[in-house]
């Protein structure tokens, strides 16, 4: 059915959010600059448009928050360091000096030496639902293991990495049904869910941090206590204790939740492309691509907010500063004037600037862990269940206001 009349797009719509993809369609064909009266923010879903907005921060800043609903447009000009602010929601140079310091934990060589230790926790995993005939991939499976690798670097003892990993998944929830007195710029924010979660895991984390500052030992955190970062007068400086606890918080919400996200999906559309599947089990050097695919296909954080800095020309109209901006990198991923044929997935497609982790400044610091989780995963899926069937009536998807994707995957072997 064709679809009649403007097109509307509210992110916090719960049918629209289930499949996005023909709204965003229309937002590129319609309204490659798209404003929403209701909660006032623009939004661009082209992939020239995105990328700009990705690279250029001196406009689109994230200084007042990546988070649409909490981007206040009549809050002032963020000067200075934003000492505890969480990274992503900072600009250069201050982010760039916090970015190289976390990023010494995720070189190439650092994230290639946790293959093994993935794998483990796959194959852990993957014993106690062992002949079971089906299982709920992401919440007996794989939703906790990027929680827990994230866990391991940190120093988080194995024991309590799956408490960690649930408490990330409540701090995340989102539930428009509950109308709290304090909502964030009229949208609803902290229910119980979130609430509980939060000062789980919130708490869990400032007294991990207490016991390294009083006895470092060999993980990230121990590492972050005892960095050290240039002062724009010269010198330098310690970390604060809010900086440091809000790199790690950070570590958990933002890679811990979009990882698990993407391996949500990778049992969905393999169910529904079983001879793909059957490729990638014959020929196991297709996974890199596969992953890389799966990404682009469903991208786990499909929308990155920003401030606007200063006035900017769009499809003939100036987006005034001070304006919420929605870069819809996801909707990007599906343009069809950059990727040929968009809607179809295609494990061996040969991918040119996925955006699904972002780019420019604030490219995602976990891509390269991400990436190695989704192989690795897929990998160990393959061979132990071979082909697989999903319940798509019982998928439940994730209610958060960052990231889209399964919570809840029924799988039958």
């Amino acid at each position: 059915m064709t679809a009649t009349g403007a097109v509307t797009y509210d992110p916090y719509d719960r049918v629209i959010d289930l499949d996005p993809h023909p709204t965003w369609r229309r937002l590129r064909d319609e309204a490659p600059l798209y404003f929403n009266e209701h909660h006032g923010f623009y939004a661009l879903s082209r992939y020239d448009d995105v990328l700009t907005g990705l690279t250029d921060w001196q406009t689109y800043s994230s200084g007042h928050s990546t988070v649409l609903e909490l981007i206040d447009p009549l809050a002032p000009d963020v000067e200075g360091e934003p000492e505890g602010q969480m990274m992503i929601f900072t600009d250069p140079p201050y982010h760039d000096t916090l970015r190289g310091l976390v990023s010494r934990s995720f070189t190439p060589r650092r994230v290639g030496g946790l293959e093994e230790s993935v794998r483990a926790l796959c194959r852990t995993r993957f014993d106690a639902v062992a002949g079971s005939g089906g299982f709920d991939y992401l919440g007996d499976f794989a939703g906790a293991i990027p929680a827990m690798v994230i866990g391991q670097l940190l120093g988080i003892p194995a024991e309590d990495q799956e408490d960690l990993a649930h408490w990330t998944d409540q701090f995340m929830h989102y539930d428009p049904d509950f109308d709290p007195p304090g909502q964030v710029l009229g949208v609803h924010q902290m229910n119980p869910v979130r609430v509980a979660g939060m000062k789980n895991l919130v708490g869990y984390l400032e007294a991990t941090i207490d016991a390294r500052t009083r006895q470092p030992a060999d993980d990230m955190i121990s590492a972050l206590l005892a960095a050290e970062v240039p002062r724009p007068d010269g010198g330098s400086r310690r970390l604060s204790r809010p900086e440091v606890s809000s790199f790690v918080l950070l570590l958990f919400t933002a890679g811990a939740e979009t990882t698990a996200r993407l391996l949500g999906w990778t049992p969905i559309l393999l169910a529904r492309h079983p001879d793909q599947r059957r490729r990638l089990a014959a020929d196991r050097t297709l996974l890199t691509g596969a992953v890389e695919e799966l990404l682009r296909y469903e991208s786990p954080s499909p929308i990155q907010a920003r401030w606007i800095a200063r006035d900017v020309e769009l499809h003939g109209r100036v987006v005034p500063r001070g304006s919420k901006m929605a870069l819809l990198n996801a909707a990007a991923n599906r343009d069809e004037r950059h990727f040929p044929d968009a809607d179809r997935f295609d494990i061996e497609r040969k991918t040119d600037r996925n955006l699904a982790f972002g780019y420019g400044a604030h490219f995602c610091l976990g891509a390269a862990l991400a990436r190695l989780e989704g192989r690795v995963v897929l990998d160990e899926t393959l061979d132990r269940l071979g082909e697989w069937e999903v319940d798509e009536d019982g998928v439940e998807f994730v209610r958060t206001t960052t990231v889209r994707g399964p919570a809840k995957v029924p799988v039958t072997y």
